[in-house]
């Protein structure tokens, strides 16, 4: 679906992509996770076709480049910064939103309804979005960024600042939405989230990709040893090792008044062992 071959780009003396070589499977949730300043938001300017690279090249599989104006009718981008006018109700978005892809008619008037069931705002269609919640607002964004059913969807903090009911709906409508085909690029602070639904992800920084895999891949490769915590009426201890049952073997656990935590490595140990860094620094 996207091929990047030795892409990068700089601002005056900052290079924020260097020589990015990356490919997209049609069909998968892939995320790309980094620090702030690790060059994602210029590879998805550039994905976008907002931004063009100082060097290489960007193809969507059969479309073309996609700062070409016949390649942008197959993306659909949700930013982190709501793309959306709150005085309007969710129809008059969407409405616009289907115009500006080219919908007319009975197409864009199907178009509009499928957004809404996508939205789950069919009972509030008629409403000013001012009025929404958060979460409201996120899933209206998620639809109006689907509106023409692009091939090739970009999801930059599509969850941020939401209640944790609102985030389960998203990521299961973004989840619903791979299974029907589309292929989405999918940005995160959260990495659980990432976890949960990214097929393959891509952890990056100072503009370079430094691991790429399936989760389990990553975590069996960068992941690191197991945590365990072991909990006794006047102590607590904590354990990192690679074989949690040895060590609990070799000490006089309790199961009357002891409590043992074995926590296996994840996403956000892998993403600290490559980087160095929490993911929000």
């Amino acid at each position: 679906m996207l091929e990047i071959t030795e892409v990068s780009k700089g601002y005056d003396n900052l290079l924020a992509v260097d020589n990015l070589n990356l490919k997209v499977k049609c069909g998968e949730i892939f995320g790309l996770l980094g620090p702030n300043g690790a060059g994602k938001t210029t590879s998805i300017s550039m994905i976008s076709g907002l931004v063009r690279p100082d060097s290489g090249q960007i193809q969507l599989a059969g479309i073309g480049e996609p700062h070409l104006t016949s390649s942008r009718q197959s993306l659909g981008v949700a930013p982190q910064t709501l793309a959306l006018y709150e005085p309007l109700t969710p129809i008059e978005n969407l409405t616009f939103f289907g115009k500006m892809y080219g919908l007319e008619g009975a197409t864009l008037k199907a178009a509009v309804q499928d957004a809404l069931v996508l939205a789950d705002l069919e009972s509030r269609k008629d409403d000013a979005v001012s009025g929404f919640s958060g979460g409201m607002k996120r899933r209206l964004n998620l639809a109006a960024a689907m509106i023409h059913k692009p091939k090739l969807l970009l999801l930059d903090e599509p969850t941020v600042g939401v209640d944790p009911q609102s985030r389960n709906v998203l990521l299961e409508n973004i989840s619903a939405l791979r299974d029907q085909g589309h292929t989405i690029i999918y940005t995160t602070h959260y990495m659980e989230e990432a976890q949960k639904i990214c097929d393959r992800v891509a952890i990056m920084d100072k503009g370079k990709i430094l691991a790429l895999g399936t989760v389990s891949e990553l975590i069996q490769k960068h992941g690191g040893d197991y945590e365990i915590t072991i909990h006794k009426p006047d102590s607590e201890e904590i354990i990192i090792s690679n074989n949690p049952v040895q060590i609990l073997d070799e000490r006089n656990i309790d199961p009357n008044t002891d409590f043992v935590e074995v926590r296996p490595p994840n996403l956000e140990q892998v993403f600290f062992n490559l980087t160095g860094k929490q993911l929000r620094d």
